[in-house]
């Protein structure tokens, strides 16, 4: 039997650190940073990415589409549940920690303690609803300097 390859996915490759490049996304607050690792998120198909998130930053209320699994490389995740923000219900998380997140999932995250960075496994492709559409960067107006 012939074992197919995804895209890009059929030679030996590594990431370094200090090789990952961190870019804005439309849908995170404008601190946050994402990088793509492995496939393309857009598109049907596994995918690996990072979300890195500074100190005091709030996700409000969001859900995805798709099943993730999240893993803590750094920092504190606290993540908690349900259609509205509650810091009081967010759980701490510390490197090394792995979040089972089915899709369709209402939760929100908190930089509570300083950056933090994760790991997201999943299969594309990414989607990204906030529960309240005022809470969507890709709905703020840009400022005018």
């Amino acid at each position: 039997m012939v074992r197919t390859h995804q895209l890009g996915e059929s030679a030996f490759k590594t990431i370094l650190s200090e090789d990952i490049e961190w870019k804005q996304f439309p849908a995170f607050p404008p601190s946050a940073r994402l990088a793509v690792l492995i496939g393309e998120p857009s598109e049907p198909g596994p995918y690996v990415i990072r979300v890195k998130v500074p100190g005091g930053v709030k996700l409000m209320p969001h859900k995805h589409p798709e099943d993730r699994i999240y893993t803590v490389m750094s920092g504190i995740f606290y993540i908690g549940l349900g259609e509205q923000f509650d810091g009081s219900k967010v759980e701490a998380y510390p490197p090394g920690s792995v979040i089972v997140l089915p899709g369709e999932t209402w939760h929100f995250h908190w930089a509570k303690s300083g950056e933090y960075v994760t790991q997201v496994m999943a299969i594309g492709p990414l989607g990204l609803d906030y529960h309240d559409s005022a809470d969507d960067p890709r709905n703020q107006a840009p400022s005018g300097d």
